[in-house]
């Protein structure tokens, strides 16, 4: 039983490897294409591909928050009409 194990070990180790090679591999690529996007169409002139994607960031986050304020005045405004003409 014991010998069963080990050689269970030992494929299960190969197999995690191999996956994490794979993973390695295709994550580094993507980032490559990742950052060659970023230079090409969204960098401004004197930016870095980092400074560039933290102000993607920054820029998607007020987007977000500026939506999220327009949700919530919606629905406000929703249920006063809801609750002044439906009863």
């Amino acid at each position: 039983m014991s010998k069963m194990v080990e050689v269970n070990k030992k494929v299960e180790e190969t197999l995690v490897d191999g996956y994490k090679k794979v993973e390695d591999t295709v994550v580094g690529g993507y980032k490559k294409i990742e950052d060659k996007f970023v230079d090409t169409f969204l960098k401004k002139e004197g930016e870095t591909t980092e400074e560039a994607k933290a102000r993607i960031i920054s820029e998607q986050e007020q987007l977000e928050e500026k939506n999220k304020a327009k949700v919530e005045e919606t629905l406000k405004l929703s249920k006063e009409i809801n609750d002044k003409y439906v009863k």
